[in-house]
């Protein structure tokens, strides 16, 4: 990045990308350990997202729902950095900045739009 706030828009990108990091490893090591507690294979069909019953799927405990969220936090974190990133070039005015963050996130957008037609 670069414009005036450049130095404070990488340290918060960082510090972004760490947290989402810790976050999902954390998700992600307590689903698999959930796993191992109620016998379930690693190499067993995965069930299916169902959002509807995320929240109520955590507080049971269930390890589907920690592994859900940990898989949806990897995939959020650099959707997360190009946000942050576009708005931080808007402070900057840096309009083609904008614009190329905008088209990254459209494609992002395309890309899952098509994934859940086809799967649905």
């Amino acid at each position: 990045m670069s414009g005036v706030h450049a130095p404070i828009a990488e340290r918060l990108s960082g510090r972004l990308l760490i947290g989402f990091t810790y976050v999902s490893v954390g998700l992600l090591v307590i689903g698999v350990v959930l796993m191992a507690v109620n016998g379930i294979s690693p190499l067993a069909t995965a069930p299916t997202l169902d959002p509807g019953t995320l929240i109520p799927s955590l507080l049971a405990l269930q390890p589907e729902a920690f592994l859900w969220l940990g898989l949806a936090a990897v995939i959020a974190a650099p959707i997360g950095r190009v946000i942050l990133a576009g708005v931080i070039y808007a402070v900057d005015r840096d309009l083609t900045m904008v614009v190329i963050s905008v088209a990254i996130l459209i494609v992002i957008a395309i890309g899952v739009g098509t994934a859940i037609a086809v799967t649905v």
